[in-house]
């Protein structure tokens, strides 16, 4: 699976399928598909994303990704919004081809049809909660991978939001914060997840502020 896919299933709520920061969750999901590519070997980032390497690509959503930074040399915030834009429905498609979730549709007061995703098998996501809450936790090392999914996570602010909840405390703020910043990985590796992590953060605090003042006007 990519990590796109574990992102977003660890986002979504178990009962309902709603993704958790549903207003900016396109943000985290192309920094996902840009981590993956960076943990591949593929891009680069600096003041710019670079495109690297070359040779196939295992998946076609990670292939179309690394075409567009391949095409024009574009900041981390730019692809993030090209990127993850596009993936919801994608990425929705293979849980549901896989299993993990299922589609169930409704009528609500006998009108309206509402559609929900709940899970329908929980192993592979338990075992993604159990990776996390090893790292921030138990402060045990953990893989790029799921390094990756935790700068993620704590750049989007969704880390509180996992079901079950993580025993929040200092530390496993501060550790959040590590992975956050890069303090993990091969240099080059983490730098690329770290200044996506910084977009998405950025970017989510944005969102935030604008819907904050809509609803005070």
């Amino acid at each position: 699976m990519l990590i796109a896919e574990d992102l977003l299933l660890l986002l979504m709520d178990d009962e309902t399928g709603t993704p958790a920061q549903a207003g900016t969750m396109y943000y985290a999901l192309g920094g996902a598909v840009l981590a993956e590519l960076a943990l591949l070997g593929r891009v680069e980032a600096g003041r710019k994303v670079v495109a690297t390497g070359d040779g196939p690509l295992p998946d076609p959503l990670l292939r179309e990704a690394y075409e567009k930074v391949a095409g024009k040399e574009r900041g981390v915030q730019t692809l993030l919004i090209e990127i993850g834009s596009r993936l919801w429905e994608p990425l929705v498609e293979r849980l549901l081809e896989r299993g993990l979730i299922r589609r169930e549709q409704r009528k609500v007061l006998g009108l309206f049809r509402v559609t929900r995703l709940p899970a329908a098998d929980a192993a592979h996501e338990a075992g993604l909660r159990r990776q996390i809450r090893a790292a921030l936790v138990d402060g045990e090392d953990a893989d790029p991978r799921t390094a990756a999914l935790i700068a993620l996570l704590s750049a989007s602010g969704a880390l509180p939001m996992l079901r079950p909840q993580l025993a929040w405390s200092g530390d496993v703020y501060r550790r959040a914060k590590e992975y956050e910043n890069g303090n993990w990985g091969a240099g080059a590796v983490s730098e690329a997840v770290t200044r996506t992590a910084a977009a998405i953060a950025a970017s989510t605090a944005v969102v935030a502020a604008a819907a904050a003042a809509a609803t005070t006007n």
